[in-house]
């Protein structure tokens, strides 16, 4: 079995950092297991939902009661749907606990949340790479934005991102294609802002949305319907990108139907040598071998894998000698919706249906320092035409009124930066068994002051916007979120200098087992406030490329 089962490195998730992890390591000529606890997705074949008219769904893509009753944790996130249900987990099946409210929002899939993510791509600068070291929030990161950027570079290259050059210092520029374009209302919206508030920039967004084809994908048809998949790989996933490249290798093995319980750990090698897993479908335990493992289950998935691969050097979860794992759990924080009327522009009108907004980037915390909160949040907009009103109408005239547009609107909300707090963690309930026998996850995580005072000035800004640029009947809506919500969790497994206080150094790996790497939203260190699916993809490029040059060196 150990010869039948062993390869040269294992891949835990098939999300968007386990494809790139499979990409990279089969291209580099190794051969290549990935373990997905999801079914088999396959790139257009397994999109039912993707060119199905809207008037079709039974509930116009809205989901029964008994659907949100039987999903009770997914049906708390907008993204989950009736034309894209088929994706998600089944709550039912894969019960936790929550000391404190927490949203685990995922995916059940091969590609994971790769087929579900916003797409919105922006790197990281010094600001960010900092801001622990300086404020004394968390540990300091061990890379700076010099180490990164040649791996944003090329992930970029590749994945296809569109945006426009800004020059914004705090949100470097990137390798971009060609940008979508803002429509008049949100270009009218750019000049108001940028000339009323000089700290201020309002861009087109940075996304994953091809708008030039590459090699065996084509350009975004403007749908706005990426949930359901994308028959055209318009955008970036796991199924229509990094997999067909690791496919073509020869040398990828996908192992779907795959739950990871444990990393196997050898006392004498002073090694990790496998993984074990239970087939969800058989409920069997198998062992795979191999020199090297990455871990990229998604930051709480990861987690519970290392706090639950416990042996006689490591009693508290492997490589968790700085009690760090489980910790310092990060999401960013969201809740509000503002809208307002906008008067004129209507002779104008718009094409297709943009899937990206206009974005604000940080401006809080940068010159001026406030003193009720510190750190930032980004602020996302989009301008559209409503639909006419129809009250009472019948008939002729209720069609012909349904054919013209109604007034514009614009709408915007914000994301905002969660510090890492020691206290904001997952543990192993020992005592209680989930379905597949392992113990089960307690989250025990909340916004603290500091998320609560940024949440109250977002509020505040959006509306000056809005009424710096002349529009009317302004409605701000929402409260904060509850952590999970925004589907951006981080941290759990974090990188450091130290290992006495970090668990991954600055190649992301385990700093007390050196074959083992971590590349998912839990080695992250802090949050910022950009969406953090860029570093992923960079960081884990970049440890792919150190992995193999230190197994050629024969030091893993």
């Amino acid at each position: 079995m150990p010869d039948k089962n062993t390869y040269d490195a294992i891949i835990v998730g098939s999300g968007i950092s386990g494809g790139w992890a499979a990409k990279e390591l089969c291209e580099k000529g190794l051969k290549v297991l990935v373990l997905e606890r999801g079914r088999n997705i396959e790139h257009v074949k397994d999109y039912p939902t993707a060119t199905t008219p809207s008037w079709e769904f039974a509930h116009r893509g809205n989901l029964t009661q008994k659907e949100k009753q039987n999903n009770f944790i997914q049906s708390r996130h907008f993204s989950y749907r009736e034309d894209n249900k088929h994706f998600y987990i089944n709550d039912q099946e894969n019960k936790y606990d929550e000391t404190k409210r927490f949203d685990w929002i995922r995916g059940d899939i091969v590609g994971g949340r790769s087929l579900l993510w916003g797409r919105a791509t922006y790197r990281w600068s010094d600001l960010d790479f900092e801001s622990n070291l300086k404020d004394g929030h968390g540990v300091d990161w061990p890379i700076r934005y010099k180490d990164i950027a040649p791996w944003y570079d090329y992930v970029e290259s590749y994945i296809g991102v569109s945006g426009n050059k800004d020059g914004i210092p705090t949100l470097p520029d990137g390798k971009f294609q060609p940008p979508f374009e803002m429509n008049v209302v949100e270009k009218y919206f750019k000049q108001q802002v940028e000339s009323k508030f000089n700290d201020r920039h309002v861009i087109i967004g940075r996304s994953a949305n091809l708008t030039q084809p590459v090699k065996g994908r084509g350009q975004c048809q403007a749908r706005n319907l990426c949930h359901r998949g994308c028959p055209w790989g318009a955008y970036f996933s796991t199924n229509a990108s990094t997999m067909p490249a690791a496919y073509a290798t020869g040398n990828l093995t996908v192992r779907p139907h795959s739950l990871v319980n444990r990393v196997i750990y050898d006392e004498q090698k002073q090694k990790a040598t496998g993984i074990e897993i239970i087939d969800t479908e058989t409920k069997q335990t198998e062992e795979f071998f191999a020199r090297i493992i990455f871990l990229n289950a998604s930051t709480v998935a990861t987690a519970f894998i290392l706090l639950n691969s416990t042996s006689n050097r490591f009693s508290n979860g492997l490589g968790n000698g700085s009690d760090q794992v489980g910790r310092n759990l990060m999401d960013h924080h969201k809740g509000l919706n503002a809208t307002a009327e906008v008067e004129g522009f209507e002779d104008k009108y718009y094409f297709g249906s943009r899937p990206l907004p206009l974005f604000i980037p940080r401006f809080r915390n940068i010159k001026e320092k406030r003193t009720d909160f510190i750190r930032g949040y980004h602020v996302g907009a989009n301008a559209y035409r409503t639909s006419a009103k129809t009250d009472n109408m019948m008939g002729a005239e209720l069609k012909e009124t349904l054919c013209e547009p109604g007034p514009w609107q614009m709408s915007m909300n914000a994301y905002g930066e969660c510090l890492p707090y020691a206290d904001n963690r997952i543990t192993l309930d020992r005592n209680k068994k989930d379905n597949w026998g392992r113990p089960v996850i307690n989250f025990d995580c909340e916004f603290k002051d500091n998320e609560k005072a940024m949440h109250e000035d977002m509020k505040v800004t959006i509306k000056e916007m809005l009424e710096g640029a002349g529009f009317k009947n302004i409605k701000v809506n929402g409260a904060i979120s509850f952590p999970g919500n925004a589907n951006h969790e981080m941290g759990t497994v974090r990188m450091g200098h130290d290992p006495k206080t970090s668990v991954l150094n600055k190649w992301n790996q385990l700093h007390e087992v050196p074959n083992v790497f971590v590349t998912d939203g839990s080695c992250m260190v802090s949050s910022a406030c950009q969406n953090p699916s860029l570093n992923y993809m960079a960081l884990t490029a970049r440890a792919c490329d150190y992995a193999v040059g230190e197994m050629k060196k024969m030091n893993l």
